[in-house]
C-alpha cells in the first residue's frame, strides 16, 4: 500500500479518516486535501441544530421556525410553497453554520402504521417527487446542500436497521425509486442519504447496484452519499459500492476497516480517492451561503400560511363551517391548549414562535371558553369522567363547539410504528358523549398520518389539521372563522380499516424479512383498482366555495413514429361559489388492458390554481415525454405500451369529473419474446406469433393455411405458461429447445431490420 499521495500529501489513513464523522454531526476535514469540515443537521421540517450530544445525539437544539411536517405540507399540492419552505429553512440553516440539511424525506406512505409518516409526503411518488424537488431547490439556493432520504424501500420503523426488503424490480422502480429519481434528475441534489435497511438482500448503504449502477450510473448523481447515523457495517464495502461518508463518527473503526479494505483489495485507492474529491466538491458547494439574518419573523408568518394551504376540510355537512366570530364558541380538548404541532425523533425543532389553537381563538372570539375534556396520555392520574362531564356541560351552554382530537406523541414517533389507526379511547369516549348533546359538532385533528374515523358519523365537520408546524394555532382559528378558505387536499387515503390496508398480512414482516406482497398497489392505487370503500380517498378535499370543470381536451404527439410520446390535457376549471378559493385539479391516467397488469388509474399530473367568484382558467397538463411509462424487468427498460389510455380529470381520485380516451402507439417496440418466454407471450406478439406458426406450418409471408394456423394457435395456448424452449419435452411436440432458440434469433433478426 501507498504511504503517501503526491496529488494531495495524505496517506491512506489520512483519507480514510476524512471519509467518517468527527463527532454526531460534524465531519473532518484537511486543509492539505482542501476539504471542508462540514456539520449536517435533521431538517425536513425545520433545522434542529444541536448545541449538545449527549442521548445519540438527541439533545438540546437552537430555536428554529418549525414548519408544518411533510405529512401536513404534502397536502397543499403546492410546489412553490414547497419551494418557499426551502428557501426559509436554507436561510435559518445559513445563518446557523450549518452545511447539509438532512432533507426531505421520500419514502412513501406503504401503510399508514409507519411510525414515521409523518416525515413523509405521500403515498404516491409523483407527488412526492415534485414537492421535494421543489424543497431541495428552495435549501440549496441558499448555499446549504440538501440530503434526499432514506434512500431507498425505508418504509417502516419495525427493525428499520436491519430488515429486508423484498420487493420486484417492476414495483421498486415504478414506486420506491420513483420519487428520488425525479429529485436527483431535476433537482440535482448535493447529498443523499442512503438507508439502514437491507434492499432484496444488500444493506442500502454497501449495495453497488442502488449507489453506482441506478444512482450515479442511470441519474447521474454527482454528489455525496452520506449514510444514515449508523447504517454501515463495513466502511470499506460501503465505499467500493459507491458511499462516501460514514456518519457519526465510528471510533475508528471505519478507518481501519478502509485500511483493511486497501490491504485485501476489497476497496481500491481509486474509490477512496473518489469519495474525498466527491466532499471536496461538497466543500466548496457548500462555502458560499447566503449571508444574513435567519428571517424569523417573516418565516412565522409563511409557517401559519404553510399550515393553512396544508389543512384539508374533510367533513362539512350543512355548512356548519365556517364559524362566527360574533357568537359564543365552546372549545373542547386538551390538544387546543397544547396542540401536537411536529412527530417525535430526530426530526424535533425546537419552535421559535409556536402558537395554539385556544390562545388564537380566544383573542378573536370575544365570547369563548375552554375546557380540557381529556388527558393526553392516558394513566396519568388525572379524572378523566370528570374531565369529560365537565365538557358535555360547557357544550351545552355554546352557540357553536369545536373538538380538538388526534394522536398523543407517543403513538407516532421515529424509532417504532403505530399499533392502532384509531384515535385513543377516552377521545372517542367524549366525543359520543359530546355528539348525543349536540349535532352540530365541528371536530379538528392533529395527527401526523391516517386514522380511522368511523366516528366522523357523528359530526358534521371536521377539520385535518395534522403536525401543521408552530402556526398551527392561527392557521386553525382562520379556517375555521372562515378568514381562509380551506383548500388542502389529501396526499393519503383514509381506510375504513387496518385490515383494508394494501400492506396488511405483509406488514412489518417477520424472520427479518418484509415482503412487499402488495406490488404496484400501494394507496389509491390499491382501493382504486379493488374499487374498495374507503372513508376518505387520495386527493379529497372540501372548500368553503365550489368549482366546476369544463371543456376536457387531450392529444397525444409523438405516437407511432418511434419518438417519446407526450401528452397534453387541457380543462377549463370555473369558482361556481360565492368567495375566492383554491382548487388543486389532478390527472388520473388508466393504462391500456393489453395484458400487463397495472393500478387502474395514476396520478400523472395536478395543478393548484386560486379562483375568485365566478373566474375561470384553462388548466393545461403537459406530460413530459416517459409520463406514460411502465418499467418492463425482463428487459430492465422503460416503455411505452400502445392501446387505449383513459384520461380522467377530477377533484380527488373518487371525485373525477371529466375523462377522454386517447389511442398510444408506443415509442418503440415492446420486449420480444426469447426462447425462453412462455408461449402465451409469443403468441401475443403479432410478430412473434408469425414467426411461430409460420415455422410450425411449413408457410411464409402469410400464405399458410388460416384455418390450420388457428387451430395450432388454440392448441399452443392450451400450454400457454409453458417457456417455449421447454416444448420439446412432451411427446409429439411441434419443436424443441433448439429450433425455439432458432425461432428467437430470426425474431430478433427480423425486428434489427
Amino acid at each position: 500500500m501507498p504511504t503517501h499521495d503526491p496529488r494531495n500529501g495524505l496517506t491512506p489513513a489520512e483519507k480514510a479518516g476524512l471519509l467518517s464523522g468527527e463527532g454526531f454531526w460534524n465531519t473532518r476535514g484537511s486543509a492539505g486535501a482542501g476539504v471542508r469540515p462540514l456539520v449536517l443537521t435533521d431538517g425536513p421540517h425545520g433545522v434542529r441544530r444541536s448545541v449538545d450530544s449527549p442521548d445519540l445525539g438527541l439533545g438540546e437544539s437552537a430555536p428554529a421556525t418549525c414548519f408544518p411536517s411533510e405529512c401536513a405540507t404534502a397536502s397543499s399540492w403546492n410546489p412553490e410553497l414547497l419551494a418557499e419552505l426551502g428557501r426559509a429553512a436554507g436561510l435559518e440553516a445559513a445563518a446557523q453554520g450549518v452545511d447539509v440539511l438532512l432533507g426531505p424525506g421520500l419514502n412513501l406512505k406503504r401503510t399508514p402504521l409507519g411510525g414515521r409518516n409523518f416525515e413523509y409526503f405521500s403515498e404516491d411518488p409523483l407527488l412526492s417527487g415534485l414537492l421535494g424537488t421543489a424543497w431541495v431547490r428552495g435549501v440549496q439556493s441558499q448555499g446549504v446542500a440538501a440530503c434526499p432520504k432514506h434512500f431507498a424501500a425505508n418504509n417502516q420503523e419495525t427493525d428499520r436497521m436491519t430488515v429486508d426488503v423484498i420487493v420486484d424490480q417492476r414495483t421498486l422502480r415504478e414506486l420506491y425509486l420513483r420519487a428520488f429519481e425525479m429529485v436527483v434528475r431535476q433537482a440535482r441534489p448535493w447529498t443523499i442519504m442512503a438507508a439502514y435497511n437491507k434492499l432484496n438482500g444488500f444493506h442500502a448503504a454497501q449495495d453497488p447496484w442502488l449507489l453506482t449502477q441506478v444512482l450515479r450510473n442511470e441519474w447521474g448523481f454527482d454528489g455525496v452519499v452520506v449514510s444514515d447515523w449508523g447504517a454501515v457495517t463495513d466502511l470499506a464495502a460501503a465505499l467500493a459500492a459507491g458511499l462516501d461518508l460514514e456518519m457519526p463518527a465510528s471510533n475508528g473503526i471505519g478507518p481501519r476497516e478502509v485500511l483493511a479494505g486497501l490491504d485485501a483489495g476489497l476497496v481500491s485507492p481509486g474509490d477512496v480517492d473518489a469519495a474525498v474529491e466527491r466532499l471536496r466538491v461538497l466543500g466548496e458547494r457548500t462555502a458560499d451561503k447566503v449571508s444574513g439574518p435567519a428571517g424569523y419573523a417573516a418565516h412565522d408568518r409563511l409557517a401559519r400560511r404553510a399550515a393553512v394551504q396544508s389543512m384539508v376540510l374533510l367533513k362539512n355537512d350543512g355548512g356548519v363551517l365556517p364559524f362566527s366570530a360574533q357568537r359564543r364558541l365552546v372549545v373542547i380538548g386538551e390538544l387546543a391548549r397544547t396542540p401536537r404541532y411536529q412527530g417525535s425523533g430526530s426530526s424535533r425543532v425546537n419552535p421559535v414562535r409556536p402558537s395554539t389553537p385556544w390562545n388564537a381563538l380566544a383573542a378573536r372570539v370575544p365570547e369563548a371558553r375552554f375546557t380540557a375534556g381529556y388527558v393526553l396520555e392516558e394513566g396519568g392520574g388525572t379524572d378523566g369522567d370528570a374531565l369529560a362531564a365537565e365538557a358535555v356541560a360547557a357544550a351545552a351552554d355554546g352557540d357553536q363547539v369545536v373538538v380538538f382530537l388526534g394522536l398523543p406523541d407517543s403513538a407516532e414517533t421515529e424509532g417504532a410504528d403505530r399499533v392502532s389507526l384509531d384515535l385513543p379511547e377516552n377521545q372517542l369516549k367524549l366525543l359520543s358523549s359530546l355528539a348525543a348533546e349536540r349535532e352540530d359538532l365541528a371536530v379538528v385533528l392533529f395527527n401526523g398520518s391516517a386514522v380511522t374515523t368511523a366516528w366522523a358519523l357523528q359530526v358534521p365537520a371536521v377539520l385535518e389539521g395534522w403536525l401543521g408546524g408552530q402556526g398551527c394555532g392561527e392557521a386553525v382559528a382562520d379556517i375555521l372563522l372562515g378568514d381562509v378558505n380551506p383548500s388542502g387536499k389529501l396526499a393519503e387515503t383514509f381506510p375504513l380499516s387496518i385490515e383494508d390496508t394494501p400492506a396488511f398480512g405483509n406488514f412489518p414482516g417477520e424472520d427479518g424479512e418484509v415482503r412487499y406482497g402488495e406490488g404496484l398497489l400501494v394507496g389509491y392505487r390499491w382501493y382504486d383498482t379493488r374499487q374498495m370503500p374507503v372513508a376518505f380517498p387520495f386527493g379529497h378535499g372540501l372548500s368553503y366555495t365550489s368549482f366546476d370543470y369544463t371543456g376536457l381536451e387531450a392529444t397525444a404527439e409523438g405516437t407511432g413514429t418511434g419518438a417519446a410520446v407526450r401528452v397534453c390535457v387541457t380543462v377549463t376549471v370555473t369558482n361556481t361559489g360565492g368567495r375566492a378559493g383554491a382548487e388543486v385539479v389532478q390527472l388520473y391516467v388508466g393504462g391500456p388492458p393489453n395484458g400487463v397488469p397495472r393500478p387502474a388509474q395514476e396520478l400523472r399530473g395536478f395543478s393548484r390554481v386560486e379562483l375568485d367568484p365566478g373566474e375561470s382558467t384553462r388548466v393545461t397538463f403537459d406530460l413530459a415525454a416517459g409520463s406514460l411509462d411502465r418499467f418492463d424487468a425482463g428487459t430492465r427498460s422503460w416503455v411505452t405500451d400502445s392501446g387505449a389510455y383513459l384520461l380522467k380529470v377530477g377533484s380527488s381520485s373518487r371525485d373525477i369529473r371529466l375523462s377522454e380516451m386517447i389511442e398510444v402507439e408506443g415509442s418503440g417496440p415492446s420486449p420480444l419474446p426469447t426462447a425462453s418466454s412462455p408461449v402465451n407471450q409469443w403468441l401475443a406478439d403479432p410478430r412473434a406469433a408469425r414467426v411461430l406458426l409460420e415455422s410450425l406450418t411449413g408457410s411464409s409471408g402469410g400464405n399458410g393455411d388460416p384455418a390450420a394456423a388457428a387451430s395450432l394457435s388454440a392448441a399452443l395456448s392450451l400450454m400457454g405458461s409453458l417457456p417455449l424452449d421447454r416444448l420439446g419435452r412432451f411427446p409429439g411436440a411441434p419443436l424443441g429447445a433448439e429450433q425455439a432458440a432458432r425461432l428467437a434469433r430470426e425474431l430478433a433478426e427480423g425486428a434489427a431490420d
